[in-house]
């Protein structure tokens, strides 16, 4: 089946809308994820951790001085107590879930919970789930104790669609009298992406109508002093004389969350200063008998301290993965969230408007290169193009501007196939054109010869054993006389579209029009070894058709045309002759001139058919003819016998 060019473009254009998004989407959610981490990589580098937030970490150190996990919760009390009173530490984060009581040590589980509401400058972590309560906890209770931990104001000018209640149906089911008596709590939660890792954090979140912060805005309060926040659909904005918020989130499903700038690490596990919880635990024991401790104490002046845990033990080993790094401590993500927040440090997400409006406009830039310029230009410019997108998405990314790395590289190249395709049916709706324009002026068997060998179309040819059939109207130049040029041109026109559809059909090519004269030659470029068949087969059909003219001609009030048809079967040159820039496919030879003189002892003799006699022999079965007689021809020092064509036989 024949497929049109005005189809196949339509076609193409659904096939390449459809591949579009099949390949946008797959795209942004498999490899757009893993172009963030590298460019995150690549930009921050040189992005250092404040020095102000330092981590106390549970690690391998500690556990092999102190002993072997699970510790007594009131180790956590001697590490609190030692930054309360033996330090000038602002602010203490604490990044753990007391959820599963200590069977083993309960008098230690009830000091460290009545100890803890001593500690005002300590803020601790709350984790929001997906899944109901256990019947055991009173629901309405612990809710109530979660929003007395809530002290800062959260004006909500969202749009109505934003507003709606996160999935969370639960929190962290602490032991009730910790929960009680915990001065702060603020979320922790991450968002985790599809493939696992960490690049957003949640800020705000509508847990049964309340919004709810996380635990560095928690932080970020107490140490500002600001306790009025304004979420928009775009920003989270906050301010006092001093300090100024304005942090850039995302409203999804009921959360407000924010991409988290990372920075440098050199061991793939923190980028903020680590101490480990044994030197503070062996600090404070040593200051209370009197001698000098591990730690000097102005590790911690001024500073925010994150207290959490990483060992490689049962329940201690908090890693998660992050652009930077697929060891990052989980602590260190809290923490660098409270960085981000004191330094307004975050990545911007591009909206999804802009990233499929970013991805059609190089997809149609490319595009209109490819169609326009020359193919080694065009593949050029589109090189540039995908270089300057990777410089521009690199400076985005250094400039916190998070844009698609991958997607427009891809639909660049997409672009190029498809302005490809393109072309090559544009092309090729051109060059049947071309063809059906020249075929009007050149044999169709002729165009095709040249198409076929169109890197050697050159001058020269070949001597080959051809028929030449000439025919010529009786009279014309008398006719041509009575009647205008413009009936003249009709009626000549109407003659060679009629006759040359029958040479065609019979294996001929229409070498020329000379004037009233028609010039068609049987065997070449057709290779065909019945070529003088072919020629008296198509010289009868000829005259039939031109006696059905006669008639129709008759009514319509024109003159009767004759004409008389001449043909020779010998060897002339076949090729192209002219020059280089101007070529003419032609036949040469004694064989057409011999066609040409024996047409015209048609006036002398009143036939309308006669042969030479090398076509005779080769077609003395299929025809009754009559011999004329030994003529001279022009040019030929030997007369030739000529014959009429009667009728056709056994064909």
């Amino acid at each position: 089946m024949v497929i049109s060019q005005k189809k196949s473009l339509i076609l193409l254009t659904f096939a390449s809308i459809l591949i579009f998004f099949i390949v946008y989407l797959v795209g942004v959610s498999i490899f757009e994820p893993k172009s963030y981490n590298f460019l995150v990589k690549m930009t921050t580098q040189s992005a250092k951790a404040s020095d102000d937030i330092v981590l106390v970490v549970i690690d391998d150190k500690s556990l092999h001085e102190l002993g072997r996990w699970p510790w007594k919760r009131t180790k956590y009390s001697e590490i609190f107590e030692y930054l309360t009173n033996y330090t000038q530490a602002k602010q203490i984060g604490y990044d753990a879930i007391v959820v599963a009581p200590d069977i083993e040590h309960p008098k230690a589980d009830r000091e460290f919970f009545e100890d803890i509401k001593k500690y005002t400058n300590l803020s601790a972590g709350v984790g929001f789930a997906n899944n109901e309560f256990e019947k055991k906890i009173n629901k309405k209770e612990y809710e109530d104790l979660l929003f007395e931990k809530n002290k800062i104001i959260i004006e909500d000018k969202r749009s109505e669609k934003y507003k709606k209640e996160s999935p969370y149906k639960s929190f962290s089911a602490f032991q009730k009298d910790y929960l009680k008596n915990v001065q702060n709590l603020g979320s922790v939660n991450t968002n985790l992406d599809n493939d696992g890792y960490i690049r957003k954090i949640d800020q705000i979140i509508n847990y049964k109508g309340k919004l709810y912060p996380s635990l560095g805005l928690v932080m970020y309060s107490k140490h500002t002093g600001i306790n009025n926040f304004t979420l928009t659909d775009k920003y989270l904005l906050a301010k006092n004389n001093e300090y100024k918020l304005k942090m850039p989130i995302v409203n999804k499903y009921g959360i407000a969350y924010s991409n988290v700038y990372y920075y440098k690490t050199d061991d793939g596990v923190y980028s903020h200063k680590k101490v480990s919880a044994s030197d503070v635990i062996n600090s404070l024991n040593a200051i209370k008998k009197g001698e000098k401790p591990v730690l000097d104490s102005e590790i911690f002046k001024d500073k925010i301290v994150f207290v959490g845990a990483n060992a490689n033990a049962q329940a201690l080993q908090d890693v998660k993965r992050t652009p930077i790094s697929d060891t990052f401590s989980g602590v260190d993500i809290q923490a660098t969230n409270l960085d981000n927040i004191l330094n307004n440090e975050f990545y911007k997400s591009t909206s999804d408007l802009y990233n499929i409006l970013n991805v059609v406009l190089v997809f149609m830039l490319a595009f209109i290169i490819v169609c326009t310029l020359p193919i080694p230009l065009a593949i050029l410019s589109c090189s540039c193009l995908m270089f300057m997108h990777i410089i521009f998405s690199i400076f985005m990314f250094a400039n916190k501007i998070a844009v698609n790395l991958v997607m427009p590289e891809v639909f660049i190249l997409f672009a190029i196939g498809c302005a490809y395709s393109y072309r090559y049916l544009n092309e090729g709706r051109k060059k049947e054109k071309i063809q059906s324009a020249m075929s009007k002026y050149l044999s169709k068997d002729v165009m095709k010869n040249v198409v076929d060998n169109i890197d050697s179309v050159k001058l020269g040819g070949k001597r080959a054993n051809v028929t030449v059939l000439f025919a010529d109207i009786r009279g014309f130049t008398s006719i041509s006389e009575r009647l205008s040029a413009e009936e003249v041109t009709k009626i000549l026109n109407e003659y060679f579209t009629a006759i040359v559809p029958i040479i065609e059909k019979h294996n001929g090519i229409l070498n020329k029009f000379m004037g009233d004269a028609v010039l068609a030659v049987f065997g070449e470029p057709i290779k065909n070894e019945h070529h003088a068949l072919d020629a008296i087969l198509c010289a009868d059909a000829m005259l039939k058709k031109v006696k059905h003219l006669q008639e129709k001609w008759l009514e319509e009030g024109k003159p009767k045309i004759e004409i008389g048809i001449g043909i020779s079967t010998g060897e002339a040159f076949v090729g192209n002759i002219g020059s280089e820039e101007r070529l003419e496919y032609t036949v040469i030879g004694d064989t057409v001139n011999t066609a040409s003189r024996i047409e015209n002892y048609n006036k002398v003799y009143r036939t309308k058919f006669l042969i030479s006699q090398e076509t005779f022999e080769q077609v003395q079965k299929h025809v009754d003819v009559i011999k004329i007689r030994e003529v001279s021809i022009r040019g030929k020092a030997k007369k030739i016998n000529i014959y009429e064509v009667l009728r056709l036989l056994n064909v």
